[in-house]
């Protein structure tokens, strides 16, 4: 908010008529308003008479005099987690300051909430500071590190994103810095694992007649050789696809003219060529229309993010190849559209998939775990330390945990503790799901083929289509990923808009990062 005086404190303006007057005798023009500050406070301790601010903010106060406290104090109550309140005039150099309430000084990993409340709250303070001034039309901002410069770097970046690159009137393009001359790697760090979120962002938003199969392998293809040098890339054609006998992807993407791609990146960063990959597979479908059986038409335009797993693990990979991580990644991404036609999956078809198994086709809007079957059978060739998919696959993860983490299914305890603990230090959280033989009973019990694409009952859905997949794997380290409650944001998440999250990219570029680490010390 903009500095006011409120009715309780005019008992208070005397005092402070001159000294507030010295610092607005001049004025500030249009050209001069060039640059904000965000500065943040915590809330008031047991022991503290007034809140405290960061270093940063405490030394800023001393540099006018004591007269951002004094302001702070008058305008209104303490500030709470997330809230903002905007000053101008204070300093020549930074027209005008915000101050965002952090919450808790010694805020730690919250056992109950299971993320690092501190890191939570300085990214939502930030992200909020740096939209205030971006209202202010400023096209540059220094960010407070707030005792954590990667947090306070992924707030500012993740919170000034939005996706306006179809409109004729754009919001203003702001550039955020780090203030002072603090950690300048955790900033930077902080910069690559949010814009590695903001790139699946872009792309899962992105409309469907503008992100096709063939484009977002592009988009794939110029991001990652940007990035580093040791990648490369293979835009597979429906021959290819044909040639590897994918007859369960093959039958999704038979329905659209839209011809299907199936995208294949490396990132060879380890030093030992021969060193086994760690392989990412992802859901690539750039529209699903439920194919003949048809969604409702209410809210079926969200189906453009349907590629939301090829996004978030192809944008994971693009960032471990900018952070020239030493690992060898692989990402597996099946892309088509699902669309009815004449030539489209009917329900009670049988298919064959690229292991032999056959597969009955009783909903051909269960598309995603179709197009996945192939994908993971072809990722055991490439003798993986691990396989992680991710997939917006069912609506019945949407109703299980809605958008307060991902779903994880999971053959391996391993693997299950080290996404959690990545999870904890991103916030964007994870939670662990069932893989009982209970729920792969319902999908082996089969009519006409080996397996069904969807469960006996209507209960467990997101479980049913995890105990699918498994049937295609052999590998003792697999993870399924099932995103499609944290796909969008309305509200929940204070530092991103409204519209498509890019989630959990960040966590998945922690977990690869702590991977790194743990390699390079073995």
């Amino acid at each position: 908010m903009f500095f006011l005086l409120p009715l309780p404190a005019v008992g208070r303006v005397a005092a402070l008529r001159l000294s507030v007057k010295r610092f607005w005798n001049r004025s500030f023009s249009a050209a001069e308003m060039t640059k904000g500050l965000v500065l943040g406070i915590y809330s008031k301790g047991k022991e503290d008479d007034v809140p405290q601010f960061t270093s940063a903010g405490e030394s800023f106060d001393k540099s006018v005099s004591g007269k951002l406290r004094e302001l702070l104090t008058i305008s209104g109550p303490p500030l709470k987690v997330g809230k903002t309140r905007t000053f101008h005039g204070l300093h020549q150099d930074f027209p005008s300051v915000v101050v965002v309430g952090l919450g808790k000084k010694a805020a730690g990993v919250n056992d109950q909430e299971n993320w690092h409340e501190g890191k939570e709250n300085i990214r939502a303070a930030v992200a909020a500071g740096c939209r205030q001034v971006q209202d202010l039309e400023i096209p540059s901002v220094e960010v407070d590190p707030c005792g954590d410069a990667q947090a306070a770097a992924e707030g500012a970046i993740l919170g000034l994103y939005e996706y306006d690159e179809l409109k004729q009137k754009k919001k203003m393009m702001v550039s955020a810095q780090l203030h002072g001359s603090g950690d300048q790697e955790a900033w930077q760090k902080g910069v690559q694992f949010a814009s590695g979120q903001n790139l699946a962002r872009h792309l899962m938003e992105t409309p469907a007649n503008q992100m096709t199969p063939t484009r977002f392998a592009e988009i794939i293809e110029k991001n990652l050789k940007d990035a580093n040098s040791k990648t490369e890339v293979y835009i597979r054609p429906k021959s290819w696809i044909e040639e590897q006998e994918m007859g369960s992807f093959l039958c999704v993407a038979k329905g659209s003219d839209e011809p299907p791609v199936f995208l294949e990146i490396h990132y060879k960063g380890s030093p030992n060529a021969c060193e086994p990959p760690l392989v990412f597979v992802g859901k690539g479908i750039t529209f699903d229309s439920g194919g003949i059986s048809i969604k409702a038409s209410a809210n079926m335009d969200l189906m453009r993010a349907d590629m939301g797993g090829a996004a978030t693990i192809c944008s994971a990979i693009v960032s471990a190849a900018k952070l020239n991580l030493p690992i060898n990644i692989i990402g597996l991404t099946p892309l088509c559209e699902n669309m009815p036609s004449g030539k489209a999956n009917k329900p009670g078809d049988v298919i064959r998939a690229k292991n032999g198994k056959t597969i009955q086709i009783d909903n051909t809007d269960a598309e995603g775990r179709l197009v996945l079957a192939d994908a993971l059978c072809y990722a055991h060739t490439f003798n993986p330390k691990f396989i992680i998919n991710a997939a917006t696959l069912t609506g019945a993860m949407d109703i299980a945990l809605g958008s307060g983490a991902t779903g994880v299914f999971t053959n391996s305890t391993w693997l299950w503790t080290k996404l959690f603990e990545a999870s904890i230090e991103t916030g964007d959280r994870v939670w662990r799901m069932p893989l009982f033989e209970h729920y792969t009973k319902q999908v082996v019990d089969c009519q006409l083929a080996d397996v069904n694409n969807i469960g006996k009952y209507r209960s467990a859905g997101a479980c049913t289509a995890a105990a699918f997949l498994k049937e295609f794997v052999t590998h003792s380290k697999w993870a399924h990923l099932d995103i499609a409650g944290v796909m969008t944001n309305k509200d929940e998440v204070p530092y991103l808009r409204k519209g498509m999250t890019g989630r959990p990219t960040r966590t998945l570029i922690e977990f690869l990062l702590r991977f790194s680490q743990d390699e390079a010390n073995a």
